[in-house]
Parts: structure tokens; C-alpha cells; sequence
């Protein structure tokens, strides 16, 4: 009786040869397929995954195996959501996921919402990871507080509109789709058109991206003006309803008023046309006035960058201005305080006492110090007594003038001031005699009240053959030649 299955003699049984084996086999792997293909939705069997839960407000129509994304990728399924009532009463939905082991382990300040994958109501979970060095652990919990931002699907963003706009909005939609139907030919000879229009685009972008274009601070400037009308929005959409109050008005009498104003027009156009003639030399001068101008309009436009720098400067210093002006106050207040002071107004009556005690002091001593510079002569002197010496001393800074000897001479006692005088037997000659005169200058001009702004102390010169007593008449010929310079150095470097 045969089995099933036959041999040649020698040789081994295959399976092909039994269709029971066969049958068996096929049934077996359709088995092992509809099994993953029910298990898919939770993850392929005995492959280890990483399972961490969510909570979130709302379970947002997710349902089991949907997937869990992060940047988009898929890392894993949802296994499981059930509600949950909190203490409070507050009732959320917490879901078990089933991730990749490659994204373990995940921050534990990560983020999770609900995303749209579909305009057909599919959804995802998208997961963000934090940057925290704190992993969540497996069976770990992400808590509600991370379960942000709060989603806003296609169905609520259109919700947001009152139903006269949703309908107003199909509407439009509608129409755009009238006025688009059956008119592809006219549609594909625009597209055609673009290439030609975007070659004389061209330019045109090349300036709106320009720096000095600055369409930056254009946009800026919109939205700084958009900012400044937001508030007024309102009254703006009310003046918007009076406006079509105002059309409405407008249409009943559109008919026959309107209507003939605009056929009554035609004999103002015919006006127009006979005074044109003698308002042409008006608007030539006019057009010589714009020439005119045009020169300051160039420069304007050059300055303009300047002065949109100093009004962009400017604007972050009237920003500062308002705590400026807070520190104003309590300075102020100060100054006020230190003005009340009892001390100082008696520090102030001391000062000006002390002021009117040094001013006759200072009226002869400052002039003096300013152009004869003797203090600081003065200084330099006792510093050289006491750096310059040797073994022996000290050595003071010194010039000896050995005028020649004779009968009343400059340089020795005499009976009478040296006014040329005999000279000796050894000094006959008439040079030296000359020579021979006194040059004496006990009172000479340091700048003082009356005096000249000079200083004449060691810079009178030497007259040769004259007797010189006083400031003498090189002074005079300085004074006169270059008094403006010589009265401001004069002295300072003797």
C-alpha cells in the first residue's frame, strides 16, 4: 500500500515528490504571515524594543500602531492608549510606545505632540528630543507638562472663522475655480510668457536685494507701522462696515445722478482742452522748478543713508532716554539736598572769602609764573643744588661776566654809574673803552598789571657804547616788530 511518497531504488525522498508535505509547508508559512501581518502594528516578534510613556490632554484621534516620528523618521509604533482620571478630577490620555533601541535612550526633556499626517485625518506622534544627559528609563514616563505645543489641526484653523467667512472663503474658492476652468490654452501661454518676464524681473530683484535698497528696513518699516495700527483694528473693520454703508448709499443714486455727472464730464474734458493752452506756460514752469530742484533731490537721496544711520542710531537713544530720565531724579534730588547743606554754603562762603583774599595776590603773581615761568626756574635751580656736585659740594648753576676794568667800570666799584669812562694803560684801545658802559635793568617787566606781557628779565640784550638802565630798547623793539608772539613765549625759556 503506497504513502504518498516515492524513492528510486538508491536514491532519497524529496518533498516536491509528496503533495501532503507540500501542502503542509504552505500552510505553515500562511500562518507565519497572517501572524505578523495581525502582530505589525506592535512591532515585529521577539525583536527588543525601548517602551516609554506619554501623557497627553487629548488623545487626538490617534489609535494603536500608529507611528511615532522623530524629525520626520520613523523610530517606532503606539502600543496602547487609555484615559486616565487624575486627583483633580482632570482627565488624560496616556499612551505606551514602542521605540527603535537605536533612539535609546531619550531625553528626559524631550517633547511629544500629535501631528497630521493626512488631510484625511491620519495622525502621527512626533517626538523631539531634548538636549538634558538624563535619559528616560525603559517603562520611563514623559508627563503632560512636555506635551507641547498644543496641536492645531487643518478643521481648527478653519473654525477660527465665523460661518459668514467659511462660507465667504468656499465661495471664493469656487470662483477661483470658474475663473480657471477651460482656459488652460490661456494659461499655458502665460507660463510660456514667464521666462521673457522673468528676464526683465531681473534687474528689478537685483535692486530690491541691493544694500541700498535696504528692503530690510522697508519690511521693518511695515511692520513697525502694522504694529502701529494693530491696536486700532477695530475701529479700522467698523470703518470698513460704514463704508459699505456709504456704497450702499452711493448705489441708490448711481442712477441717473451719477450717470450724469459723468456724461456732464465730458464738457469739462472740453474746458480742459481750450484752457489748456494758457495753464502750459504754468506747468513749464513748473517743469524748470523740478529741474531746479533736482539737484537737491540728488542730494538728498546721497544724504539719505546718513541720515537713516542717525535716526537708526537715534532710536535706541530715545529708547534710553525714559531710564536717563529715572536716574535724573534722584540726582536731582541730591543736588538739591547738597545745595540746602548748611556745610556747604559755609564750604562755599569760605572758598569765595579764600578767592577774594588770593585775588591781589594772584593778579601780580599769576602773569608773572605764566610768562616768566619763575617757579618752575625756581625748581629746577634747587634741584640742581641738590643732584650737581662732587666730593667737595654742591655746585649752583652760574655765569660770571668779567666787563673790562677801568676808571667806573660795570664790574667793580666805581664813583659814578661806568658811562664810558678812561680805561687803563693796558686797555687804550677805543673798542675797549666803548665797552665800557653800565647795563643795569633792577625792575624789568614780568607781565604784571600795566606792564607789557613780556618778560624782560635776562633777555634785554647788550647796547654796545650806550648806557642801558632798565628794560632798555631791545625790549621795546620786540614788543614792537612781533608783540603777539613774543608777549605769549617770551620769558618761558630764558
Amino acid at each position: 500500500m503506497s504513502t504518498g511518497s516515492t524513492a528510486k531504488p538508491g536514491g532519497k525522498a524529496r518533498i516536491s515528490s509528496s503533495p501532503l508535505l507540500v501542502g503542509a509547508v504552505a500552510t505553515v508559512i500562511a500562518l507565519v504571515g497572517v501572524f505578523f501581518s495581525y502582530n505589525a502594528n506592535t512591532g515585529l516578534p521577539f525583536v527588543p524594543t525601548y517602551k516609554i510613556t506619554a501623557e497627553l490632554p487629548s488623545g487626538g484621534l490617534l489609535v494603536n500602531g500608529n507611528e511615532v516620528r522623530i524629525a520626520g523618521v520613523r523610530v517606532g509604533t503606539v502600543s496602547n492608549i487609555k484615559p486616565v482620571q487624575l486627583d483633580d478630577g482632570e482627565t488624560i490620555v496616556e499612551l505606551e510606545m514602542n521605540l527603535d533601541q537605536s533612539v535609546r535612550p531619550i531625553p528626559d526633556d524631550s517633547t511629544i505632540v500629535i501631528r497630521q499626517r493626512s488631510a484625511l485625518g491620519l495622525k502621527y506622534l512626533l517626538l523631539t528630543p531634548g538636549d538634558s544627559s538624563d535619559g528616560i528609563p525603559q517603562g520611563g514616563t514623559l508627563p503632560i507638562s512636555q506635551a507641547v505645543p498644543e496641536p492645531v489641526d487643518q478643521d481648527e484653523f478653519f473654525n477660527m472663522f465665523q460661518p459668514d467667512v467659511r462660507r465667504a472663503i468656499q465661495e471664493n474658492f469656487a470662483g477661483y475655480g470658474g475663473a480657471l476652468a477651460a482656459r488652460g490654452d490661456a494659461i499655458n501661454r502665460i507660463i510660456g510668457q514667464l521666462p521673457g518676464l522673468l528676464e526683465v524681473a531681473k534687474p528689478v530683484t537685483r535692486n530690491l536685494a541691493s544694500e541700498e535698497t535696504d528692503l530690510e528696513g522697508f519690511v521693518k518699516g511695515l511692520s513697525q507701522a502694522a504694529a502701529e495700527v494693530a491696536p486700532v483694528a477695530d475701529l479700522q473693520a467698523d470703518n470698513f462696515v460704514q463704508l459699505e454703508t456709504t456704497f450702499d448709499a452711493l448705489a441708490t443714486v448711481a442712477r441717473p445722478y451719477m450717470q450724469d455727472s459723468i456724461t456732464e464730464n465730458v464738457k469739462t474734458q472740453k474746458v480742459i482742452q481750450r484752457e489748456g493752452p494758457r495753464i502750459r506756460p504754468f506747468l513749464y514752469a513748473s517743469a524748470r522748478f523740478a529741474r531746479a530742484l533736482k539737484p537737491a533731490a540728488v542730494a538728498l537721496g546721497e544724504s539719505a543713508p546718513a541720515v537713516n544711520r542717525s535716526l537708526t542710531k537715534g532710536i535706541p537713544v530715545l529708547r534710553s532716554s525714559p531710564r536717563l530720565n529715572d536716574q535724573l531724579g534722584p540726582t536731582a534730588r541730591s543736588l538739591r539736598l547738597f545745595g540746602e547743606s548748611a556745610v556747604v554754603n559755609t564750604g562755599i562762603d569760605d572758598l569765595i572769602a579764600t578767592n577774594e583774599n588770593l585775588r591781589p595776590f594772584l593778579r601780580f603773581f599769576a602773569p608773572s609764573q605764566n610768562v616768566c615761568n619763575y617757579l618752575a626756574l625756581l625748581l629746577r635751580n634747587a634741584q640742581e643744588v641738590a643732584s650737581t656736585g662732587n666730593e667737595r659740594g654742591r655746585w649752583i648753576r652760574a655765569i660770571s661776566i668779567l666787563p673790562p676794568v677801568g676808571t667806573d667800570a660795570e664790574g667793580m666799584p666805581a664813583a659814578a654809574p661806568a658811562n664810558g669812562g678812561a680805561p687803563l694803560p693796558q686797555y687804550d684801545t677805543p673798542d675797549q673803552r666803548a665797552s665800557n658802559f653800565l647795563h643795569s635793568n633792577p625792575y624789568p617787566w614780568t607781565a604784571a598789571p600795566s606792564q607789557p606781557r613780556v618778560c624782560a628779565a635776562g633777555n634785554e640784550g647788550y647796547t654796545v657804547g650806550q648806557q642801558v638802565i632798565g628794560n632798555g630798547d631791545a625790549v621795546d623793539t620786540i614788543l614792537t616788530n612781533d608783540q603777539s608772539e613774543k608777549q605769549l613765549n617770551w620769558g618761558l625759556n630764558p
